[in-house]
């Protein structure tokens, strides 16, 4: 089957950077479904695999949100059948959605939206899974709880912050600030749903107070190590800071004044440890689907840049590269 790989870490205009090639048809396991993907969406994971990760052998797939329609299941899979329209955030220790077929685990997958096409409907999983696991499984608030209480996403310009803004106005109480520089972005997060926009490229703290506003709740989705000092100083005590960024080092020290609470999350370490609630990630998917065909959420895919191929997915790379990305990006199916 046709697939886009690379063979070399490297920078995006690297020659072999992406690659056309031919690979076997995935080998299904007994939970597995055997999906033809129609469409796939870029995410900084993708651009930060094929810059510093090279494969030990021959070429590496990358891609990991995708929709599609199921062609063959695993001995034990139950939920799904042959025609079945799925869509999923994959699993970043198989290989990925940038192919003509995809194997994937049933307990991770949704079905998609029936309001969305395909390429569309790949621009959600993986922002949806990561905005929802840090409200209620790393934040912990109850559904339609956090009244009085405040919450700061930290580039709510970005696909996990667009999701994230629009699960906290829909699903809790919160009060929602964003952080957002240009203007185009400010429009972006306004329409999103947030109450109140904020400049990430300015002092966090006096802004953030000047709105008489002292978060419990930030959701640190980029440069985490830049904002620290800033986080610490406006967050509440007893607050809970969630990252999904890379930072070198944090000094955690400063956060004991205030007995804050430091988490991570990492959308994949329900498929990558197997964890026994593996297949809470199929709920969720399975809940937003019918909350985007019932008009609860909307789409946050910005840019639909063509069949994937490798010119489209190098421009798609060096987009994400450039961090201006607003939304999502998708592209349809090889």
């Amino acid at each position: 089957m046709k697939a886009l790989g690379y063979r070399k870490a490297g920078p995006i205009d690297a020659t072999g950077s992406l690659e056309t090639i031919e690979t076997d048809r995935p080998e299904v396991g007994p939970r597995d479904l055997l999906v033809e993907v129609r469409g796939v969406s870029v995410n900084p994971v993708d651009v930060k695999l094929r810059a510093a990760v090279s494969p030990e052998t021959g070429h590496k797939i990358l891609g990991f949100d995708a929709a599609g329609v199921v062609v063959e299941t695993g001995t034990e899979v139950t939920g799904y059948t042959a025609g079945d329209a799925v869509f999923y955030a994959g699993d970043v220790t198989r290989p990925g959605t940038n192919a003509r077929f995809h194997a994937v685990d049933e307990r991770i997958v949704g079905r998609k939206p029936t309001s969305l096409e395909f390429d569309e409907a790949a621009g959600l999983p993986l922002t949806a899974l990561t905005a929802w696991e840090m409200l209620f499984d790393s934040f912990r608030i109850p559904e339609q709880g956090g009244k009085g209480d405040a919450i700061l996403v930290i580039g709510g310009a970005g696909g996990v912050g667009s999701m994230l803004i629009q699960l906290a106005k829909t699903l809790t109480q919160l009060t929602v600030i964003a952080t957002a520089s240009r203007d185009e972005t400010r429009d972006w997060v306004n329409t999103m749903g947030a109450d109140h926009v904020i400049d990430h490229r300015q002092p966090l703290a006096a802004q953030v107070a000047a709105l008489g506003l002292a978060p419990r709740y930030v959701a640190a989705l980029t440069a985490t190590d830049q904002h620290w000092e800033q986080i610490i100083e406006l967050i509440a005590p007893r607050g809970h800071v969630t990252l999904i960024d890379d930072p070198d080092a944090l000094d955690i020290a400063p956060a004991k004044p205030k007995a804050l609470t430091i988490s991570w999350e990492f959308m994949f370490t329900r498929s990558m440890f197997r964890t026994a609630d593996m297949d809470m990630q199929r709920e969720v998917l399975n809940r937003v689907s019918a909350m985007i065909d019932e008009g609860a959420l909307r789409s946050t895919v910005t840019e639909r840049l063509g069949p994937l191929d490798e010119q489209t997915l190098r421009a798609a790379h060096a987009r994400q590269e450039s961090g201006r990305v607003i939304g999502k990006q998708v592209l349809t199916g090889i």
